[in-house]
């Protein structure tokens, strides 16, 4: 196969064999080379749309993670206000409690008559302290969780105090209902004294360590002040007895009874009834024998009576 070219210029025609080796090889360099570089420019091509491909999807995914934080933002500004409104409705019930507390504390004080500088519940105990060296801390606004832990310390301190002047009341009361005082009978009369007198039973004279009030037989017999149980049985010369025992050093025993109404453990009160009216042990008829102990000895029960 033969390619004629003319040349209108010179006026000559060339001749190319086509079957010639030299032309077959120029011919299948040129379509190698036309080939490689139609497969460079696709490489090319390839690798530009994939980067921008791959940018496409990274603005994507940058934008969505914008999205996400800007949510998150939204959620935690929407819990932390929440939190600061629970915080100052938090803030408001403890003054409130604080209010009522003080008034309480101002209420008590008055009644057990203290000394109100001694438990002042109008004003925050008195503090000071040496100036810190350096600069001052310019103000700041006010921090809510700081406030909080002020007011709470403020309900720590009137706890404390409301604490102290309770236990100071209850004392008062305690030691008003253990204090041995009044008669162990309702009704009845004194028919014996403490003291000396003549023995019911021999005639010598002997030293009578309480008193006695006569009555009729089954009569109740009371506590004359709040205490527990220590004995509730026979006791020789003093029949069916019971005895209390009250604290500070102070017990009281009740004798000649007809049948007991507590036990050894038992919690008592004043003027409750702890034993029926009898003769039983060495007695002459119906009647109590009042004692009154202190410190182990016994005392004029008289004395306690007449309060």
């Amino acid at each position: 196969m033969n390619l004629i070219w003319f040349s209108g210029r010179k006026a000559r025609a060339l001749q190319f064999n086509l079957a010639h080796p030299a032309a077959l090889a120029i011919l299948g360099a040129l379509v190698l080379g036309i080939l490689g570089t139609a497969f460079a420019l696709g490489v090319q091509l390839g690798e530009r749309a994939g980067k921008t491909l791959k940018q496409t999807h990274a603005a994507t995914a940058f934008n969505g993670a914008l999205d996400d934080e800007k949510r998150e933002i939204q959620e935690l500004r929407a819990k932390l206000q929440d939190r600061v409104d629970a915080m100052a409705l938090r803030l408001g019930a403890i003054n409130a409690h604080i209010l009522r507390l003080n008034a309480l504390g101002k209420r008590l004080t008055d009644m057990a008559k203290i000394d109100n500088r001694e438990f002042n519940f109008d004003a925050e105990p008195a503090t000071g302290g040496p100036e810190g060296e350096g600069e001052g801390v310019s103000a700041q606004i006010p921090d809510l969780t700081a406030m909080l832990d002020s007011t709470e310390r403020r309900v720590e301190l009137r706890d404390t105090q409301l604490g102290v002047l309770e236990n100071i009341i209850l004392a008062r009361k305690l030691n008003e209902e253990i204090h041995p005082e009044g008669r162990p009978v309702h009704q009845g009369f004194i028919s014996s004294y403490f003291g000396q007198r003549q023995d019911p039973f021999t005639g010598e004279e002997a030293i009578h360590k309480g008193v006695d009030f006569a009555g009729n037989l089954g009569d109740e017999v009371v506590a004359v002040a709040a205490g527990v149980v220590t004995w509730a049985g026979a006791r020789a010369g003093y029949g069916k007895l019971i005895e209390i025992s009250h604290g500070n050093g102070f017990t009281t025993r009740y004798a000649h009874n007809q049948r007991s109404l507590v036990s050894v453990g038992d919690t008592v009160t004043r003027g409750e009834p702890i034993a029926l009216m009898g003769s039983s042990g060495r007695s002459t008829g119906p009647h109590v024998h009042f004692e009154v102990l202190r410190n182990g000895r016994q005392v004029d029960p008289l004395t306690f009576i007449g309060r």
